[in-house]
Order: C-alpha cells, then structure tokens, then sequence
C-alpha cells in the first residue's frame, strides 16, 4: 500500500535489509504502516515477522536502507524521544528476579523522568491505569516469578500501556494466554486505538483473531510483502494457500463479518 503523504504512515520503511550473522531475512524492503489504525503481520514461521518488527522498533539495526517514525529518521532519534513515542513489546521479554508487577510496569514511565523531574503523581496514576487495564490489581505486589504464563503477559503489556506512546509494536502479545485472555488483550488493544488513536503493530500467528481485529494486513513469506490491505482482500484462499501452503474455505465470520479462515486437512472431502 503506498501513502499519498508521510503524515498518513506512522512508520515508513525505505529499502531496508535486515540480517542475522549475514543471513538476509528482510531484503530491499519498502513499507508504510498506517497511522491510527491496527496493522498485523501474519505469515508462516520463519517469513520474517519478528525480524520486520525489530527492525522498526530499532532493535535491529538495518544492513541497508532506513525506518523513518512519522517522518523522522529513526536511527537518529535520541533514546529517550524514541522511548516516548514508540512502545514495544518483545518476544519471550525477561525480567530480573524478584521485580513485582507494578514495579515492572512502573518501568515504562523512566523514558518520562529527568534529573529536575522525577517520579510524579502522572506517573503513578499511568502505572496504576495500566494495571486495571490489564486486570492485574490484586497481582501489583506479586513477584513477576510467581505469576503463571498469562499472567506474566499481561504485565508486560502493562508496562508498555505505561509507557504511553502514541505507536505501540507488540510481538505475538497472545503468547501463553488462553483463549479467554487473548481475547481480553485483543479487545484491549482495539479499545486503545479506537480512544486514544494509537496505532498499533502487532504479530499474530492466528488469521482468525488477525482478521478480526485488524484495520490493515501484511501478508509475508520469505522475506518478502505477498500481499497487504484490509482483512477482506488479504485472507483469501488462494492467499492462504499461496502463503501458507494450506487448503482452506474462506466464510464471513458470524460475530463480527470479517474474514473466517476454515482449514481443510489433506483427509477431508471438500464439498
């Protein structure tokens, strides 16, 4: 999809390559990531997903090419502004030993305190709101350690939720959750860009709940952009053969009319 202007993208990709140990996963890549609105990257393990958001979050520096933030060259962008404007959520994150959840989560408002201002009544109420936005009042002065996998997880977008940015990437941010509290995180996330107009750029293994809730889809397959656009003109079926390798019936989704991907196994008929 290209922009009419830079002010629509909030992130913009310019021929950017992106490599491990001088494997190429991402190559001459061009890309723009609407702002305001919620953009997930699907595609089958190992496309290049994960890779995609580490680059755009600058944790990954580019072999070649340029990230550019609502305009603004990324990779020059001090540490802090950048922490400002930008939330992300990692994959498998790790906390040290003993932190407690509101502790953690009081971590994403450092990128707001300077030597003549420090901790604030703002920052407080910002960590307590993301508390109760994720449900964790009665674990805040739990340690991180003690916490089942879900659980866990929910802190961690927690603290990213405090660190209030405008543009918010999270990597599989459904991992270890059960059905009930993907669905809770994903509405969450929903009901954030449709409030606060954040965007948000997510990876998601599930074209179901990607589809559901999604403005925006990236389709990906060995490093490369297959496709991209809203939900109903990506997951097709012969997208989710061309990307996946997998046989499927496409159906509207009865809840919310968006796109249903049924898979079908090489042992049953298809009527």
């Amino acid at each position: 999809m290209m922009l009419d202007t830079a002010t629509q993208a909030a992130l913009t990709t310019r021929s950017i390559t992106l490599a491990y140990d001088g494997n190429a996963i991402i190559q001459g890549l061009n890309l723009a990531i609407p702002k305001g609105q919620i953009t997930t990257l699907v595609g089958p393990n190992g496309c290049g997903k994960s890779t995609l958001l580490r680059g755009l979050a600058r944790l990954l520096k580019p072999r070649k090419g340029t990230v550019y933030l609502e305009g603004d060259e990324i990779a020059r962008l001090p540490t802090k502004e950048l922490a400002k404007r930008l939330g992300i959520l990692p994959q498998n994150p790790t906390a040290p030993e003993g932190l407690t959840v509101r502790e953690l989560v009081a971590q994403g408002r450092y990128p707001h305190q300077n030597w003549w201002q420090q901790w604030s009544q703002d920052d407080e109420l910002k960590v307590e709101k993301a508390i109760a936005t994720t449900y964790l009042e009665e674990f805040a002065n739990r340690s991180i350690d003690t916490l089942s996998g879900g659980q866990r997880q929910r802190a961690w977008i927690a603290m990213a939720l405090a660190q209030d940015t405008e543009t918010l990437l999270l990597d599989e941010p459904t991992t270890y959750l059960d059905l009930a509290h993907q669905i809770e995180v994903l509405d969450l996330l929903y009901d954030l860009n449709q409030q606060g107009d954040r965007t948000v750029l997510m990876v998601l293994h599930d074209l179901n709940l990607a589809a559901r809730y999604s403005h925006h889809l990236v389709a990906l397959k060995e490093g490369a952009v297959v496709t991209q656009g809203q939900p109903h003109t990506v997951i097709t079926e012969t997208l989710v053969h061309q990307v996946f390798g997998l046989e499927s019936r496409i159906i509207d989704d009865p809840i919310s009319g968006t796109p249903l991907c049924i898979p079908v196994s090489q042992g049953v008929k298809r009527v």
